[in-house]
């Protein structure tokens, strides 16, 4: 881990990265989440508190007119013909005691004939028909007198004292201002909203400290990598994070397994490369130094022979470390670096470039293929390496007089086959032998041990799998050769021919 990595400010806040991008801080964006519908909900209550205010104003304030209605309907008679009211003026006073400009009364006959009260003041609509059926009902309506909005309470007094008569109405009115309700509402509202907006500073400052307190075992986590050494990769106690930070920390742990178990094998990659090195080296070193004792011009021919010897050995140790390095840092199959391509061209070709050696050997190099495109999608360098690899692999162990045959099959997938008349591998060193500087006892072939395990890491990249056998076509028990077969995954199933395959790629 980077020890040397700045502080950020806080921990969370977010800050814009080399390419551009900005970092989000997820301390903000759960303080956005959380705050967001509490600012959205807190208009909405101070809405919901003015209706709810209203309606409360006006029940006391309904009560009473319903209560003056009632007693003035009760005052309410005919005399001789006449509608007169009983009101006494002490009453009248009191009805009007809280403001004369902001309570109203009216009293109105049968015939619609104004008897006593405010003349201005609305009447209500046209009489319904239950007004007759239940008089004395008090009912409430809205409207406006002089342009300022009233509330009115009115009933019906019904004259006739005989039941059987059809009834004749009186029109009985009591009607105030809203100045009152609303100074009520207004009050209610200050004595719910005000101490909102002390709570409110206090609620985010609570949640601040909540969500900081929430997240400091985030903090304290990266305190902890950070004070690591930097070779440290040992996994994370998930005993010493929360629950919900598990996952994390579990995932964590795997990256750092895979980073410990890379590291030792680049390590001991290293080692084993520079324990090969040595042997070219030392050779190339000895020979010189014994090339520049000698006089006679044959002796120092044979050490400069054997010096051409250990430097090609150690270009060649050099050249397969690098084809190996390459290998490894391939996309796997279907990532970019990947293109439509024939294996058998691919195998041709290469086929091509060993026949010269092959004639040193002493050796038949062939080549057998159909005539149709074997299709697959791969790196066509990487490939032309694993082939080279096999190639040089089964020239080295064949013997003279021998023979090697490359081959490429087509069908539900692709084969790739290279067979030899050598001496063949034990199924006991199949396995053994793709590793790196792996060498079979007794062998006495050149060779620094890396060919087989280039040609596993390419195929691993193009998602082939690798076999080895004895060699079915060999004729001599001493020799059973050996066969590499790799298998390539199958072709895409909605192409129907590889040129089809080919226009698709």
């Amino acid at each position: 881990m980077n020890d040397t990595a700045p502080d950020e400010a806080e921990g969370w806040n977010a800050a814009p990265e080399e390419q551009g991008e900005i970092q989000h801080s997820l301390f903000g964006e759960i303080l956005d989440w959380m705050l967001a519908p509490l600012l959205l909900l807190w208009p909405m209550s101070i809405a919901i508190t003015y209706l709810v205010a209203k309606s409360i104003a006006n029940q006391p304030f309904d009560h009473a007119l319903e209560d003056s209605v009632t007693v003035l309907a009760q005052q309410v008679r005919e005399v001789n013909g006449q509608l007169v009211q009983s009101l006494p003026g002490a009453a009248r006073d009191i009805l009007r005691a809280d403001d004369v400009d902001s309570v109203y009364f009216q009293i109105v006959g049968p015939q619609g004939r104004h008897v006593d009260g405010d003349r201005d003041l609305p009447r209500p609509e046209p009489q319904p028909e239950d007004d007759a059926a239940h008089p004395g009902a008090v009912r409430f309506r809205s409207d406006n007198l002089h342009g300022t909005p009233i509330r009115i309470a009115y009933a019906y007094v019904n004259l006739e004292e005989n039941a059987r008569r059809p009834a004749r109405l009186a029109l009985v009115q009591v009607a105030e201002t809203l100045e009152k309700r609303a100074k009520l509402a207004n009050e209610i509202i200050k004595g719910v909203i005000l101490p909102q907006f002390i709570i409110l500073p206090i609620v985010l400052a609570l949640v601040w400290f909540a969500l900081s307190r929430g997240l400091l075992p985030l903090a304290e986590l990266q305190e902890r990598i950070r004070a690591r050494r930097s070779d440290d990769l040992s996994p994370i106690a998930p005993t010493q994070v929360p629950e919900e930070i598990t996952p994390l920390v579990r995932s964590l742990n795997e990256m750092l397994g895979r980073l410990s178990q890379s590291i030792d094998m680049q390590k001991r990659f290293i080692a084993d490369a520079a324990h090969q090195m040595k042997t070219p080296l030392a050779g190339m070193r000895m020979q010189s130094e014994l090339a520049l004792r000698q006089t006679d011009q044959g002796e120092i021919h044979r050490s400069l022979e054997q010096l051409a010897k250990s430097s090609e050995a150690a270009t060649r140790l050099v050249n397969q470390l690098l084809a190996l390095a390459r290998a490894e840092n391939q996309p796997a199959a279907g990532s970019a670096g990947f293109e439509p391509l024939d294996l058998a061209e691919v195998a041709r070709n290469a086929v091509r470039d060993w026949v010269p050696a092959s004639f040193n050997y002493r050796i038949d190099l062939g080549y057998e293929a159909t005539s149709q495109a074997q299709l697959i999608a791969g790196n066509p360098v990487m490939l032309r390496e694993l082939l080279s690899n096999l190639i040089d692999n089964a020239l080295r162990y064949t013997p003279a007089g021998g023979s090697v045959t490359v081959r490429v099959r087509g069908g539900e997938t692709t084969v790739l086959e290279v067979e030899d008349t050598g001496p063949g591998i034990p199924p006991a060193e199949r396995l053994h032998v793709f590793e790196r500087f792996y060498r079979i006892l007794g062998s006495s072939a050149e060779g620094s041990g890396l060919g087989l395990a280039i040609v596993r890491e390419i195929a691993q990249q193009h998602g082939a799998e690798v076999d080895i056998f004895s060699n079915p076509r060999a004729t001599q028990p001493k020799y059973p050769g050996s066969l590499f077969r790799l298998t390539f995954p199958p072709r895409p199933a909605d192409h129907d021919t590889d040129e089809d395959l080919l226009h698709g790629l």
